[in-house]
């Protein structure tokens, strides 16, 4: 398979993704330990749109943008063993985040925000960032796995999984939310779902959700999740939405239950009430992202 010497990228100019800069660049060869991947697809998230403005935390200025994208190796470092060129694969988010927890040098190496991401018609990745596409998915399915899926994954399989028998409460309808809802369902957990669309809702529903809440219709939609859980409370939420819907998210939640906090796509400037974290025993956990190792698990279990 030929390799060109150059090839286009796009980069941010901190303005919007529709100032994006279409430019050509020299392809440099791969390290020992690196290989090329031509990239066929890329899937987009509310990060990317948070990178393109410039306003991601931490974010490095002039990057290509995008975290999530799949492709075939095109070029191996002189030391990589175990794959080949056609081999069809994604890099994980964060590329160093082998296994294990999260540092902040790992931090510093996830895909379109800190360095250099997807949006580009090569990449130069190290080989342990890779996981293998089954056959069975296309690169377009594939490349909306690396944020959503992971991020989905890591929240309901956890310190503490998801198991049947649980409850488990999911806020909105994007990405992580549809994907850790079907994880749930796996699981063998009862699911709710919250949107402000009921045409959404009843995607969610074909999914098998059990139960669903317009919050636009229902502004009390915490206390008819504990309507639905016999005033328990939920044992796990997937919580997207941040300081406007955190309060709510503690009421709703069963004592000793655990609130994975993933996004803040609500917006608000509230912060966690400590006297009623502390009083209820909530297990608060951030997730961000996860693991080559888990992202690998995803992978597997979509082959059975």
């Amino acid at each position: 398979m030929s390799v060109p010497t150059s090839f286009r990228e796009y980069r941010t100019q901190g303005d919007g993704h529709q100032n994006l800069k279409l430019q050509s660049v020299t392809l440099s060869k791969p390290k020992a330990t690196e290989v090329t991947i031509k990239i066929h697809a890329v899937s987009l998230q509310f990060r990317d749109l948070m990178v393109s403005k410039g306003i991601y935390p931490q974010q490095k200025r002039d990057i290509v943008p995008c975290s999530d994208g799949a492709g075939e190796i095109v070029a191996l470092g002189q030391e990589v063993k175990g794959w080949k060129v056609g081999d069809r694969v994604c890099p994980n988010f964060a590329l160093d985040h082998i296994h294990g927890d999260v540092t902040e040098d790992i931090k510093f190496t996830g895909l379109g925000g800190h360095i250099d991401g997807v949006l580009q018609e090569y990449i130069n990745v190290p080989v342990h960032s890779l996981v293998r596409i089954p056959e069975h998915l296309s690169y377009e399915e594939g490349s909306t796995l690396p944020c959503a899926a992971l991020t989905a994954y890591n929240a309901c399989l956890g310190p503490v999984p998801v198991k049947g028998g649980d409850y488990v409460l999911v806020l909105g309808t994007g990405g992580v939310s549809i994907f850790g809802a079907q994880l749930a369902l796996a699981s063998g957990a009862t699911v709710i779902v919250t949107s402000s669309s009921d045409e959404k809702l009843q995607v969610a529903k074909k999914l098998g959700v059990q139960h669903i809440i317009n919050y636009k219709k229902n502004v009390k939609w915490d206390e008819e999740v504990l309507n639905i859980t016999g005033g328990r409370g939920v044992d796990h939420i997937i919580e997207v939405g941040g300081p406007n819907t955190i309060l709510k998210c503690i009421n709703a939640v069963r004592y000793a239950g655990w609130v994975h906090i993933i996004g803040f796509v609500s917006g608000g400037d509230n912060g966690i009430p400590v006297g009623l974290a502390i009083t209820k025993a909530i297990n608060f956990r951030g997730i961000l992202i996860g693991s080559v190792k888990q992202y690998g698990l995803i992978f597997i279990s979509l082959l059975y």
